[in-house]
């Protein structure tokens, strides 16, 4: 069986995690593969966005592969858990957008990854955690620092220093998630989002990502220079002419991604 599947669906790019009879785990294998697919697509002129996903109706992810890492030395483990940082890390740096559809519960390093994409969508009845304390470890694939990003220092506390695991309902309503949705309509879910997506200029998506990527927690004199770098990127492209050109004839604008 393969551990990862990698479908394209017109502009977009499906990642698939296929583990579902070991709750989609993060093993070194797919660690090792999610970086090379991470800068596959990101030079790939002709993917818009990133979708990610998994197999089976109940995990999303369980975090790394605990069967895997049984036995290992701390030396050894450290370098696994590098593996896996590196892997999310990468997914964080995608310069276009990213989907993660959670089509079931994500823990530990699962839900690492899926704090590295821009958008989540959780299906009903699914649990988010990040339980590394209760391990005997703590979190290392970035969950310390962007999980209080996303909802605050203390929900975050709560959520790491407590093991706390949440339903869809609150991740919800802390932010955590973007949308829940029924497991049978997540797929439907993530097409509305696309389809907002295939309207807006690629070029300008990407550096809109980068200037709150980038500015984000800075002094706001420095994070204004850089939003006015990422804006002088789009201010000289053929995107910009053709939306210009596109709302002043009433058409839809057919954007190039440069």
């Amino acid at each position: 069986m393969t551990d990862i599947l990698v479908e394209r669906r017109g502009s977009t790019a499906w990642v698939t995690l296929n583990r579902p009879d070991a709750r989609n785990a993060l093993s070194r294998a797919v660690n090792e593969q999610l970086p090379e697919l991470a800068t596959e697509f990101d030079e790939d002129d002709g993917v818009r966005a990133v979708v990610l996903t998994a197999s089976g109706d109940k995990s999303f992810s369980a975090g790394a592969d605990l069967k895997e890492r049984r036995g290992l030395s701390p030396e050894e483990a450290g370098h696994y858990v590098t593996i896996i940082s590196r892997a999310i890390t990468s997914w964080a740096d995608m310069r276009k957008p990213t989907i993660c559809a959670l089509n079931g519960s994500a823990y530990g390093g699962g839900l690492e990854l899926a704090l590295a994409c821009d958008f989540r969508i959780l299906a009903e009845g699914a649990e988010l955690a990040l339980t590394e304390v209760k391990l005997g470890i703590m979190p290392g694939g970035g969950g310390t620092q962007r999980l209080p990003r996303l909802i605050g220092e203390a929900r975050a506390k709560e959520m790491i220093l407590l093991g706390r695991r949440i339903g869809a309902a609150r991740a919800l309503e802390i932010g955590l998630v973007h949308q829940v949705v029924p497991r049978a309509g997540l797929d439907a879910a993530v097409q509305a989002l696309l389809a907002e997506l295939a309207v807006c200029a690629p070029l300008s998506v990407r550096s809109a990502k980068a200037a709150i990527e980038r500015g984000y927690g800075k002094p706001i004199s420095e994070a204004l220079d850089i939003e006015r770098e990422c804006y002088d990127v789009t201010l000289f492209s053929d995107d910009r002419i053709e939306g210009l050109a596109a709302f002043a004839e009433g058409r839809p604008p057919n954007y190039a991604g440069h």
